[in-house]
Formats: structure tokens, sequence, C-alpha cells
């Protein structure tokens, strides 16, 4: 072997060791059936049960011994999984406090009728103080008992910075499927805040707090 042909082969495996040392560790961007950029799931964070395509929201039990890693001092208790295909009916973004270090993004997602143009076209739905709110005129277009089953505003913690990145491109009107762990938050002063457990509930302590494995636009 010659000293070029040595030299070039010496080159090509320092190349090779120092990309297989400086590769991104996150879950990477696939495509999905759609065409449109997902993201996959985090390899931090352990996938639940997964509801069916068009099903209702899935809440199933936490495995016994599972863990979730913390986030800088806060500690995160998975409650249970979670697992829901459904339409993005507002977004919201925060940048001040404790809660947005740990959950930058609200989404308000809507599922069963919640997700059809003609019901949706008559309600006025809006975010805020980390709050979803729904007014209409007249009548509502359905009952209000089943906006309140069929909607939620929910805290995403992104698990990763994929996770985070796929979260940041999603907009109001799409479909999404979100697969993560409904959890507590709590650090050793005192601060805490816990996801509710039921689809049933409204007003105060009523939104889901969903540490976010996958997100994907449908």
């Amino acid at each position: 072997m010659s000293f070029r042909t040595a030299l070039v082969l010496l080159t090509l495996l320092c190349a090779l060791i120092w990309w297989q040392a400086t590769r991104p560790v996150g879950a990477p961007a696939t495509p999905s059936r759609s065409g449109i950029t997902t993201s996959a799931a985090s390899s931090r964070c352990p996938m639940p049960p997964r509801t069916e395509r068009g099903a209702m929201p899935l809440q199933t039990d936490v495995p016994a011994g599972m863990s979730l890693q913390a986030i800088g001092e806060t500690n995160l208790r998975p409650l249970a999984g979670f697992s829901i295909e459904a339409r993005v009916l507002g977004r919201e973004d925060y940048r001040i406090g404790h809660e947005a270090d740990i959950s930058p993004i609200d989404l308000a997602l809507g599922w069963g009728r919640m997700t059809e143009d003609a019901v949706i076209s008559q309600l006025d739905i809006r975010q805020s103080s980390r709050w979803y709110r729904y007014s209409w005129k007249d009548t509502p277009p359905i009952p209000v008992e089943e906006i309140v089953r069929s909607s939620a505003n929910m805290h995403m913690i992104p698990a990763d910075d994929a996770v985070a990145a796929a979260l940041r491109r999603i907009e109001r009107g799409q479909r999404v499927r979100v697969d993560g762990w409904l959890v507590e938050a709590n650090t050793n002063n005192g601060w805490r805040w816990r996801s509710s457990l039921t689809r049933e509930d409204s007003g105060g302590g009523a939104c889901e707090l969903v540490y976010v494995c996958s997100i994907t636009r449908e």
C-alpha cells in the first residue's frame, strides 16, 4: 500500500470517528404519509400505548417503577400514559415564569365533533394566562357538556429539542397526534403543577400537563 493511499484511508477513518462523536442524539424528523415533516419519538421518553386512529383520547396506567428525567431542578412524576389525535383549536406561547421554563407552549385541542369546521366556525376560541376560553352567538353549535368533554387546554412539556422544535411548528387548524405522559411537576421549594386526569372537567385545574414524547402532524 502506498503512503498516499494509507493517508487517504486514515483521513476517512478520522472523519468517520468525528461524525459518530458529533451526530445529533435527539430523534430525527421523518416524513409522514401526507408528506408533512413530523417528529419521531424522543429517545429519552418511553412511549405509552397509542390510541387508534380516529379514536378518543387514551389514558393508561403508569408501568411500575417508571420515572422521567428531571428538567433542571423540576422533578416530573408520571401520572398516566396519554395518547390523543386532535385538531389544534388554538396555540399560545409563554416566556415568563417557572411554568414557561418547562412548558413554553399551550395547545387547545379538540376531538370528536370539536374537529369539525361546522362546529369550530361558530365558536370564538381564545387563550391567555394558561387558560382556554370559548364563546358563541345565540346558541352553542353543540351542547356545552360536549364541548367540555371534547376539548381541553394542554400545557406541553417537550421531552427533548427535537420535540420542542416540532411543537414550535404546530399551527392552529392542524390535526395532530400527541403521545406522552400526564405528569405532576414539582420542586424542592414546594412549587407544584399537576395535570388533570379526566376529560370531563372544566375551570381551574382542568388542564392537562403533558410530557410530550412525540408530536405528529397528521
